[in-house]
């Protein structure tokens, strides 16, 4: 099988719906599976995929047993040579997919390759970035980031990258929606599950540029994006205090930069 399609889904069946329909109308002339893995799956769920989408294969979690879980039970399922990862909330447009897979498969040294992600009403939202740092957290999460030194530690983690009109290296990608070769996935690995949920992504990208391979970002292959960052809510203190998310953001910050406490 050329493609395996892994969508993780949690709790949002209106997304996921969206997200099937634009694979199926989208997808064209390719040998492909759709893996849908449900954490904290619901029976209304699963019926309703069963109903409408019998081709699809799903993999329930009664509980939420974490991102990178998730993704692992779908990779370790997946038959195809090559690999998209997608979360529920991506809407997949007319030809990413074989833009994207048409990269990966002339560049046998790319890992990874991402799409240009866009909000539904268009503009470009940012998807490519730079390995972070302990000051890029701090810059992120208080109002250090307003001085003019925190806006300088944003800018070199947020790079302009996003909207290069041409294929960019990049170091990582976010995890929303990204293409792997198998090949690829057999020799760095799984996704590291002592990461509940963030750092993930980041993670597994490093970990390709390790193992030989580069991670690209091809704004040619276009996909919308549904995006809340529900880690950064009320700002600062107050959200590691009152934002679950935003302490499972900092949980695995830690666990992040502890990992790679030796590296340069």
């Amino acid at each position: 099988m050329e493609l395996s399609v892994i969508i993780t889904h949690y709790k949002t069946p209106g997304l996921l719906d969206l997200c099937i329909e634009s694979i199926k109308a989208h997808i064209r002339n390719i040998k492909y599976e759709i893996i849908v893995v449900d954490s904290n799956s619901e029976e209304t769920t699963q019926d309703f995929l069963k109903e409408n989408y019998p081709e699809v294969t799903i993999i329930p979690f009664k509980k939420n047993v974490g991102y990178s879980k998730v993704v692992n039970a779908g990779l370790i399922r997946a038959k195809g040579n090559y690999i998209l990862l997608l979360n529920a909330d991506i809407v997949v447009l007319e030809k990413s997919v074989s833009e994207m897979l048409e990269y990966i498969r002339e560049h046998p040294h790319v890992g990874i390759v991402g799409p240009r992600l866009l909000d539904f009403v268009g503009n470009i939202q940012s998807s490519c970035f730079s390995f972070p740092k302990l000051r890029t957290i701090l810059a992120r999460r208080t109002s250090f980031g307003k001085t003019s030194f925190g806006k300088r530690i944003l800018s070199e983690f947020i790079t302009n990258s996003f909207t290069a009109d041409s294929p960019i290296k990049t170091d990582w990608l976010q995890g929303s929606a990204m293409m792997v070769r198998k090949k690829a996935v057999q020799k760095v690995g799984l996704w590291d599950e002592r990461f509940f949920m963030y750092f993930e992504d980041t993670d597994w990208c490093r970990r390709f540029w390790k193992s030989g391979y580069e991670v690209i970002y091809l704004p040619a292959a276009k996909m919308a994006h549904y995006y809340h960052r529900a880690s950064k809510k009320w700002g600062a203190l107050l959200d590691i205090f009152l934002n679950k998310r935003a302490r499972i953001h900092i949980v695995s910050a830690i666990k992040y930069f502890w990992k790679y406490r030796h590296d340069n």
